[in-house]
């Protein structure tokens, strides 16, 4: 691990998973704990020999361009729902859900997004029963090939996250199949995000202003233009310059109560400093499935230390969270959920 922490300007760890993926028998335990020390100290790392190839992130990056390129009424026509899933128009979510400056919370982000869930077809029995987070996904009619592309895009980086999790548990110090039961049928949502350049918003306006994320863990694989900053305990925001075609990993508010607190769910913002262009991003985020009861993990409490948090559900935290960050949620029946408990420190100590 190339430990970047006190560069000015490379201040993630770097982990290179390329002897993990090509079964070296010695990296798996060497890895883990490269693995655990990010988590625990910064909560972001960038993951290098990942196998996802920079030509399917430039064809995913210009499959999201061409739909944001569409018109805005053939984007409406998509409007999200209560699974979160579909089209979220310019300025109409607020980063309202975790704990971080939620007294600065004025402005709505200046970004739109096309979100997907796992493509289950229209006759499943959770999409025909209505189950929350399992639905049939809605897709543009006049884009060849980009569903194709997209779900390629999402095979890739679910595959990707299913090999870190022995990585995980590991550095949990839990066996290394704990959570092959957990994510059995993982859930994730993929973001396709557009920030038009920052000048043609408000004055002091964020494409996504501070927040914490909700997932276990979330992936953003890099295209060619920054926009990420991140906080570390005890610093100031800092933007992230990770290379082209690398991936940026980061936890969650979830693996943050999962963990006891264990690891950290580090506060983030975007916003396109790039004057003139157009950045796109496509985070990948992945959870448990919608069903499995989070307990605090049995290696992250103890007498000194017992669980902060009841067992959740990511049905029961998301309805929570995504009614706090979106428009299209908020008013939809049968998304109404209490404070489930948020992760209130990003700190290390606590």
């Amino acid at each position: 691990m190339k430990d970047l922490s006190q560069s000015k300007t490379d201040f993630i760890p770097v982990i290179d998973i390329g002897d993990y993926l090509a079964e070296d028998a010695d990296a798996r335990d060497v890895i883990a704990s490269e693995l655990r020390h990010a988590m625990e100290n910064v909560g972001f790392y960038i993951l290098d020999n990942h196998g996802v190839s920079i030509e399917q992130i430039e064809a995913t990056l210009e499959a999201v361009k061409r739909f944001h390129a569409q018109p805005l009424e053939a984007k409406m026509a998509l409007l999200g729902n209560e699974h979160n899933i579909g089209y979220m128009a310019v300025n109409t979510s607020r980063s309202r859900a975790s704990q971080v400056d939620t007294d600065a919370v004025t402005k709505p982000n200046f970004v739109e997004a096309f979100f997907v869930k796992r493509d289950l077809p229209s006759d499943h029995s959770d999409v025909v029963a209505g189950k929350l987070y399992r639905p049939a996904n809605m897709w543009p009619e006049n884009l060849p090939g980009f569903r194709e592309t997209i779900l390629a895009y999402c095979r890739t980086m679910e595959a990707l996250c299913q090999r870190m999790l022995p990585l995980y548990a590991l550095a949990l110090d839990l066996p290394a199949d704990y959570f092959e039961e957990p994510f059995a049928e993982a859930t994730y949502s993929f973001r396709m995000s557009h920030y038009p350049p920052a000048e043609l918003g408000e004055k002091d306006q964020f494409g996504v202003s501070a927040h914490t994320d909700s997932s276990f863990l979330t992936m953003l694989p890099q295209g060619d233009l920054p926009g990420l900053e991140v906080k570390l305990p005890g610093h100031d925001w800092r933007l992230v310059k990770a290379p082209h075609g690398s991936i940026v990993v980061n936890s969650g508010d979830l693996m943050r109560r999962w963990t006891n607190h264990r690891f950290l769910s580090t506060p983030h913002r975007a916003i396109n400093n790039n004057p003139g262009k157009d950045r796109y991003a496509i985070p990948f985020f992945f959870d448990a499935h919608v069903d499995y009861p989070m307990s605090c993990l049995p290696t992250c409490q103890g007498l000194e230390n017992p669980a902060r948090y009841e067992a959740i559900t990511y049905t029961d935290y998301m309805k929570w969270f995504s009614r706090k960050n979106y428009d299209h949620v908020r008013d939809k029946a049968g998304t109404e959920a209490d404070d489930p408990g948020v992760p209130r420190t990003q700190s290390v100590r606590d």
